[in-house]
């Protein structure tokens, strides 16, 4: 989704119009896990954030992973949907500054450690993987994009998410 944001962003009407058809499935989700299925407002929620990722598009650094800032919005909207129909969910005081905390902090913390591993990856390798299991396309979308075959998508990913793994465990074979 990140190389969607950046070709709307350069002026790209139609990166721009499948960004946003991508996203909103993406908030479909986002929202029916967090407000549950039987949310009534569910496409209400959809579209204000939809909204709101329009008007803020010039808020977005493109140094940073797309889905963070998407998620961002996205909660800052459910939580003002929450307020306005009066859905209180009750915490102990002592961990509600944990919850907050943790929540946009360990989401930065990720991102950034990802992104850390993901540079030590050729670049085929990690185009794959951050194309599929980031932003969240399929192998068939990703081989039209990059002009290689599903087949090749796939096994670079696999080979990608297996180098990875061994450098996590400190292990640094490669294939």
């Amino acid at each position: 989704m990140k190389s969607l944001m950046v070709a709307g962003l350069a002026g790209n009407a139609e990166a721009y119009h499948q960004l946003l058809e991508a996203v909103a499935q993406r908030l479909r989700v986002y929202f029916t896990r967090r407000a549950g299925a039987d949310c009534a407002d569910l496409e209400d929620l959809v579209q204000e954030t939809l909204i709101a990722i329009h008007r803020k598009r010039a808020s977005y650094d493109r140094t940073l992973p797309f889905t963070a800032w998407l998620h961002a919005i996205a909660r800052y909207k459910l939580i003002d949907h929450l307020r306005q129909h009066g859905v209180r969910k009750h915490v102990p005081l002592e961990t509600a500054g944990e919850i907050a905390a943790a929540d946009d902090f360990e989401a930065c913390l990720a991102a950034a450690d990802v992104e850390k591993l993901l540079q030590a990856l050729p670049e085929q390798r990690r185009l794959s993987i951050r194309l599929t299991r980031i932003e969240g396309y399929s192998s068939a979308e990703v081989a039209a994009m990059t002009g290689r075959s599903p087949s090749a998508v796939k096994i670079s990913v696999h080979r990608g998410i297996k180098r990875l793994m061994a450098r996590v465990k400190g292990s640094h074979d490669d294939d």
